[in-house]
């Protein structure tokens, strides 16, 4: 009998597109481009002998051979995890990467100031900086330190709540000139409003309030953060922000400032075994002092 072995390599795209249910977004998660992943797929099929994946309303889910094969690659990630953390616990080296993952927001608006002064102090540490709004694993080793805007739950991490974001309802002279200034919940009734496309947080939001809106009430609707607070500011209706980006903005007023909206907590958060590495406590301890004055 032939014991047929799989390459590492070929399994991490298998469970990349697993986890995401798409060749983009798993070629994304892993740092591939989408050709070089798909190939990937293609030679593990051409090894398991039959396709692993097929196409539902919601994108690719495993075969009955991808389900197979599935709680084998998921040992084999468990094992690879294992092996990373052994080494990197014995990690003392003061200089070297340190890889942070945040929101695409916070990577914009609020860190690159922070890093460039991390920089300056301790140009013996590189940055590598993930922008992204999916929860980047660090029990995979996918980020050394991740700033959240909730308290993760895994096992072996260390955490840290910095403070909270004050969110603001934001409009533009011009719209308001235009519309006029609501002062109420339910003023925003007869206004045009920005909001989340599959995300149904604002509408949670507005329904908890005692608005029952539905996701046709926004007049444009997008995920992305930095193209919401860009259409914002560009006069296509009222929509939210972080007051501390706002506030910068002259392109923005800030309206309604009693309005009883929830705050986002920011929490710190490192795995145990990588949280005391020199480089890396560094750069926790100025995350956490560069970001206070955008906390309350």
């Amino acid at each position: 009998m032939t014991k047929t072995v799989f390459d590492w390599t070929l399994l991490r795209a298998f469970l990349a597109v697993c986890d995401t249910g798409s060749l983009s977004a798993a070629a994304r998660d892993i740092g591939q481009s989408q050709p070089t992943l798909g190939r990937h797929i293609r030679a593990l099929e051409e090894q398991a002998g039959g396709p692993l994946f097929e196409r539902h309303a919601r994108g690719l889910r495993p075969s009955a051979l991808g389900q197979a094969l599935l709680p084998g690659a998921e040992a084999m990630r468990e094992g690879a995890r294992q092996v990373a953390f052994a080494a990197v616990g014995r990690d003392q080296r003061a200089a070297g990467p340190v890889r942070v993952t945040a929101s695409v927001a916070v990577s914009v608006y609020m860190l690159p100031p922070i890093l460039a002064a991390i920089r300056a102090e301790h140009p013996e540490i590189q940055i590598d900086l993930v922008p992204s709004d999916r929860s980047e694993n660090l029990l995979f080793h996918e980020a050394d330190i991740a700033l959240r805007m909730y308290r993760p739950e895994q096992l072996d991490m260390i955490t840290r709540h910095l403070g909270d974001v004050t969110l603001g309802f934001y409009a533009t002279p011009d719209y308001l000139a235009r519309r006029g200034t609501p002062e109420t919940f339910s003023d925003l009734m007869g206004h045009e409003m920005i909001g989340y496309d599959r995300d149904d947080r604002i509408l949670r939001g507005f329904r908890a309030a005692g608005l029952n809106v539905s996701r046709d009430w926004f007049v444009v609707r997008t995920d992305d953060q930095i193209a919401y607070w860009e259409l914002v500011c560009a006069g296509a209706g009222l929509g939210f922000g972080q007051v501390v980006v706002g506030g910068r903005d002259p392109r923005v007023r800030r309206i309604m400032p009693d309005a009883p909206l929830p705050t986002l907590p920011v929490w710190l958060t490192a795995h145990e075994r990588t949280r005391h590495i020199p480089r890396v406590a560094r750069v926790w301890e100025a995350l956490a002092e560069g970001l206070r004055p955008f906390l309350s």
